[in-house]
């Protein structure tokens, strides 16, 4: 299995929303909750991306929620976490 991360900025519940949608899947993550300016400065570097969520999947950045449930519903995300 590919490690998935999660960057969240909690409290949102955009963010909860991405990481229920990985639960009902069965998929393990790693949670990074992104607060300070440092925080979002290494999101930025390791996604290319300055919002949460983010889902990332092995080396590779799935993208936002809307992003997730499009992978999700096409197969890419299983396929992904799947290594």
């Amino acid at each position: 299995m590919s490690e998935i991360t999660v960057y969240t900025a909690e409290p949102s519940e955009i963010c909860a929303r991405v990481k229920r949608l990985l639960d009902a899947r069965g998929l393990s993550y790693t949670e990074i909750d992104v607060q300070s300016d440092a925080d979002r400065a290494a999101l930025f570097e390791a996604t290319g991306r300055k919002s949460c969520p983010v889902v990332v999947v092995g080396d590779e950045v799935v993208g936002g929620y809307r992003e997730t449930v499009e992978a999700d519903k096409s197969g890419r995300l299983a396929k992904l976490a799947a290594g």
